[in-house]
């Protein structure tokens, strides 16, 4: 199969499970996710082979059907995250605000309240998309980064669906990305970047669950820039619900050498993001290498 049409079906793919699975019973589309996920833990690809790594890196003590039973639930929640991605834009306000359920709101409404921005930080944990669809609705929306999907129109089709849900979308490695993620900030407004992968391929070195990673610096660098506070945010799902928890807020001393401080607050989001990702293991949907 050639590259252009291979990039043809996967864009017909998502553009029909979009429009498609949003208009079939929910339990329907539910018990037919899990099946794809059964399915994909039993074939044990390159994906669930590289969840099993993490996994066990995660939490070392898991004896070998522990470990198993953990990747399996890992992939029916990585497929539960996909079945409410594709039905989410046709969810209305008042379902988003009953599904997703964060432990401490008030410490976030806290930090936006006073007006110096705001930089959220979450995990590729349980459904993110439906917490940022929380928060856009609650705080006015938010400005966010995506990675550049192949083929181009897939990317098109994340944008169109993040912005149906309240979100303004740049794409990573656009000119003035960082420029313009600090006029949102500047002007008392969100932003909001996923912490634990190294999409740009420059980012810093941390400990991350105990071993070392590299992580991205973009959360670091501009509050540094910006004196906006980070906020990591540890998601998981919880029966039919998503819940969530938001972490003290990290701000860095500009007065010290820069480098240092990147250093120090990436650590810092390493380490709130190793306690979310700990605390609920099976959530943590990355099927790609994490350490080096």
């Amino acid at each position: 199969m050639s590259g252009h049409l291979r990039d043809r079906l996967t864009a017909a793919g998502f553009r029909a499970a979009w429009f498609g699975i949003r208009h079939l019973p929910e339990s329907w589309s539910r018990v037919a996710f899990n099946r794809i996920a059964d399915r994909t833990y039993r074939k044990n690809g390159r994906g669930v082979q590289q969840l099993r790594v993490n996994l066990m890196q995660v939490n070392s003590s898991l004896d070998s059907v522990e470990l198993e039973d953990l990747v399996h639930a890992g992939m029916r929640s990585y497929l539960r995250y996909w079945v409410e991605a594709f039905r989410l834009p046709a969810w209305s306000a008042d379902r988003v605000k009953e599904d997703f359920l964060l432990d401490n709101p008030e410490l976030l409404d806290e930090q936006v309240a006073a007006g110096k921005g705001v930089i959220l930080v979450p995990g590729h944990l349980a459904n993110w998309d439906l917490g940022g669809a929380w928060a856009a609705e609650r705080y006015n929306g938010f400005t966010t980064v995506a990675e550049r999907l192949k083929p181009e129109s897939v990317f098109d089709q994340f944008v169109k669906y993040r912005e149906t849900l309240g979100m303004s979308v740049l794409g990573l490695g656009d000119p003035d990305v960082i420029r313009s993620l600090t006029r949102v900030l500047k002007s008392g407004g969100l932003v909001a970047l996923l912490g634990d992968r190294d999409l740009g391929g420059n980012g810093i070195e941390v400990n991350l669950l105990g071993a070392k990673a590299r992580i991205p610096a973009g959360p670091a660098l501009l509050s540094l820039m910006t004196g906006a506070p980070i906020v990591v945010i540890g998601l998981w799902f919880d029966a039919d619900k998503c819940r969530g928890h938001v972490y003290s807020p990290i701000l860095g001393n500009t007065e010290n050498e820069r480098n240092h401080e990147l250093q120090i607050l990436t650590q810092m989001v390493a380490d709130n993001l190793s306690h979310a990702i700990a605390a609920h293991p099976q959530d943590w949907h990355v099927l790609q290498k994490v350490w080096l």
